[in-house]
């Protein structure tokens, strides 16, 4: 029989029924609660703190278990917090994830909450990973209903393993929010990438030849939304999804890379059916 979440609750003396799980993630490209919980927990809870008050009844509990989505699409346990309710928030706070007024753009008004995390699972986060179900959108669940089953306890925290270049996916705005070995993987690397617009389909093909690789390369599209492409110019700014096609060698000359480059703009078609102008 499979470990769940609530006998850990029950170890800790913690009575289910006195629990709320919240399931944070979002459905757009950029930072994450993951990755602001990653790097910076302090923003991560006052984030957390800002619930909207339709939601007051859901909430509603002794304790919150926390738990957020990872790139590789696990459900990690990040914290057990005793809260309560401050009242309504005020207008000048800002949500760390959006790094925009909380009040701005989104559901009025809002409840702050008070905080407290609860020692008795402090080392458990960040290394215990659950089963969440089919309900995914329902991320607020009553703990005492819901015998979440416990898929891993690590004995650390660690980061998604870089998949490797070739398997490597992602958008530009979510680029920088990358965990730092990812991005230290991306910016030693050089050669030939692929960019997708989403909403035209269409593709540009690139090459990375400086000394600050894919990544380095694609922060300029971030930047200017162009990267100095007279093809993306030519569209609307848009989130294009970033891949690589072809690593070059650690001795490959930017001659030798640009080559790449133009074959693999033959390959695809790219200058006839995408966004390549050259």
């Amino acid at each position: 029989m499979a470990l769940t979440f609530n006998a850990v609750l029950d170890e800790a003396g913690i009575s289910p029924d006195s629990v709320r799980l919240l399931r944070h993630q979002t459905h757009s490209a950029g930072r994450t609660p993951y990755s602001l919980w990653r790097d910076d927990r302090a923003g991560f809870l006052v984030y957390q703190s800002l619930q909207t008050s339709q939601n007051r009844a859901r909430l509603s509990a002794r304790y919150w278990a926390s738990f957020v989505v990872t790139p590789a699409a696990a459900t990690l346990f990040v914290g057990l917090y005793e809260i309560s309710l401050i009242g309504s928030a005020p207008d000048d706070i800002v949500d760390p994830l959006r790094h925009k007024l909380a009040t701005e753009g989104g559901t009025r008004p809002l409840d702050l909450y008070a905080q407290t995390s609860v020692f008795a699972l402090e080392d458990m986060s960040g290394r215990l990973t659950i089963d969440w179900g089919a309900g995914t959108r329902s991320w607020i669940q009553r703990a005492g209903s819901q015998a979440k089953a416990i898929l891993e306890l690590s004995r650390t925290f660690q980061e998604e393993a870089f998949p490797g270049y070739v398997r490597f996916i992602g958008n530009l705005s979510s680029l920088e929010a990358l965990p730092k070995g990812w991005i230290a993987a991306l910016t030693a690397a050089r050669g030939v990438y692929l960019l997708t617009c989403p909403r035209t389909r269409e593709q540009y093909v690139g090459s990375a030849t400086g000394e600050s690789g894919f990544f380095g390369r694609w922060l300029t599209y971030i930047r200017d939304g162009h990267g100095g492409n007279l093809g993306l110019k030519s569209r609307d700014p848009s989130d294009y999804q970033a891949s690589i096609l072809e690593v070059s060698g650690s001795s490959a000359t930017v001659e030798e890379i640009i080559a790449a480059e133009q074959l693999w703009k033959a390959k695809l078609q790219s200058r006839e059916l995408g966004l390549n102008r050259n």
